[in-house]
């Protein structure tokens, strides 16, 4: 599952989130059409309108978050690495940060429809899993043959 968001992070943040720092004439022709389309199907006013807490959330996203789910990316197809539940944890923390603060503006603006709703929802459900992946190591082997000192025997020097 966190494989899938990480991969769709990778793509769209480059694609699509970075129209709204960068002006339209650094991307393709596909890519603007296709957010445009995307911004009057869906009425996603933040991407239109491009609020300034929504532009320094987008700025973050790429210059933080994008590396990280790169980062994160490498440790789900590599394996083993000790190090992916801190970047997990650090990834979903920070996610979750950002949509509440989108949700909310959505939600106390009045201007959010069921479908932008179900646009943004989902990230905010892939940063819970980023963030129980973090804190709940995931293990697959139970450690039963554990050394444990016996009672009642002398250590020899």
């Amino acid at each position: 599952m966190l494989l899938f968001f990480f991969l769709v992070v990778i793509l769209a943040a480059p694609a699509f989130d970075a129209q709204v720092c960068f002006p339209s004439k650094f991307f393709p022709n596909f890519l603007v059409d296709l957010n445009l389309w995307f911004t009057s199907e869906y009425g996603d006013y933040l991407l239109i309108e491009k609020p300034s807490f929504f532009v320094g959330l987008m700025w973050l996203e790429l210059l933080f978050q994008w590396p990280l789910a790169n980062v994160n990316l490498y440790a789900i197809l590599v394996g083993g690495k000790p190090w992916f539940n801190s970047t997990c944890l650090v990834y979903g923390v920070f996610v979750f940060t950002g949509m509440v603060a989108v949700l909310a503006e959505l939600i106390l603006s009045s201007r959010i429809t069921n479908v932008l709703m179900m646009m943004y929802l989902p990230f905010l459900g892939f940063a819970i899993l980023a963030i129980l992946r973090g804190l709940l190591p995931c293990s697959r082997h139970t450690k039963m043959n554990a050394r444990v000192p016996a009672l009642g025997r002398k250590k020899r020097a």
